[in-house]
């Protein structure tokens, strides 16, 4: 009871920073998500690969989990996830893990695993996600893949985790170009030179959210996890307390009646 407590004042106060970090991202990242769909909606992939489409190819998951355990159901969760989303969509794809968790889960389906990448600790960085996004690019211009999708927990709140996918590659067009008239966009100097500083750092960003929201998933999940069994652990002590003086009093009881009985004999 006293290690589940002091882990559960350890990811509390992890928590309080993993969480500011990913809700002070949120913004920057869904305006980038925006403007990349705006763009996708009058581009192609003439002017940059990365806004290809393509029927063949495969299809890459890329899976967010973390190293370590003790976090309730937050990993199984995710690899429930994945799972249903392979069978459900039957086809040719790989994979690329992103924490021991998913990757282990993973090798036992035998699902076909690319890379792996560690948990990206415990403040994620931005340029952690570089090597992944460069692999990501790398494989999507030369056309092993025609789709690439990232799985991972999404941060709702404190009590609340929910696995969540999202589509990178190829990038979805909005509707809407958000009120552009005629959907009239000018590029300088060009348009192939501003994607080729655009769309990476899109890939980067999309990736380091995702860190983000499954670090707070993390340690909001390993809280309530660690609280639980405190609690569970008290309760337990409480009844094998109550467990040993019942024992402790009928063994008092069984001695007094021997002795009882022995005077008495005499």
């Amino acid at each position: 009871m006293q290690i589940t407590r002091a882990m559960q004042f350890v990811a509390a106060s992890k928590l309080r920073r993993a969480q500011d970090s990913t809700l002070s991202a949120r913004p920057y990242s869904d305006l980038l998500d925006d403007i990349i769909a705006d763009v996708a909606a009058v581009l192609g992939g003439e002017e940059h690969p990365l806004l290809s489409r393509r029927e063949e190819g495969k299809r890459l998951i890329v899976l967010v989990t973390s190293d370590r355990g003790l976090a309730g159901a937050l990993n199984a969760n995710a690899v429930r996830f994945v799972s249903k989303e392979i069978v459900e969509h039957a086809g040719e794809l790989e994979l690329v893990s992103v924490g021991r968790k998913g990757r282990d889960a993973m090798r036992r389906a035998r699902v076909p695993i690319i890379a792996h990448f560690s948990g990206f600790s415990d403040r994620p960085r931005f340029e952690d996600t570089l090597p992944l996004a460069r692999l990501i690019s790398d494989e999507y211009v030369a056309g092993t893949y025609n789709q690439v999708d990232i799985i991972f927990n999404r941060f709702v709140s404190t009590l609340v985790q929910r696995p969540d996918m999202i589509q990178l590659l190829p990038i979805k067009p909005t509707e809407d170009t958000h009120g552009i008239p005629g959907a009239q966009f000018i590029f300088e100097p060009a348009p192939n030179l501003v994607l080729d500083e655009l769309l990476p750092r899109y890939l980067g960003t999309r990736l380091f959210q995702t860190a983000l929201e499954s670090t707070a998933s993390f340690y909001s999940s390993q809280m309530v996890a660690m609280k639980n069994a405190t609690e569970n652990a008290d309760e337990l002590i409480d009844e094998l307390t109550l467990s040993y003086n019942k024992a402790r009093q009928a063994n008092i009881t069984r001695e007094l009646i021997e002795i009882a009985s022995g005077a008495k004999s005499r």
